[in-house]
């Protein structure tokens, strides 16, 4: 029976020996991607590796409230500003 110490050397050589042949093989399988990309005229969306189309655009929203007084304008959505909080938001609505 081999030694723990002979074990380990042959760990260590075979794993030089994997990382060769994987290089090896990587080089062949990267040109042979490259080749079918340029046959099929292939993307990067075509494969998945980017996103097709625009990304979701933010819709603007009407605002809904207007201060008669300074003109500003509020949609409705989020914190209510201080010309309107606390009051009927229908003095101010806009349509």
């Amino acid at each position: 029976m081999p030694s723990y110490k002979e074990l380990l050397a042959q760990k260590a050589k075979l794993e030089e020996q994997l990382e060769a042949v994987r290089v090896k093989e990587l080089e062949q399988i990267i040109a042979h991607v490259k080749q079918a990309i340029s046959d099929y005229g292939l993307t990067a969306e075509d494969i998945g590796l980017a996103s097709k189309g625009k990304a979701k655009a933010k819709r603007t929203v009407a605002p809904k409230y207007r201060d008669p007084k300074t003109g500003a304008t509020w949609t409705g959505r989020g914190r209510a500003p201080a010309w309107i909080a606390g009051k009927n938001y229908e003095r101010f609505s806009i349509a």
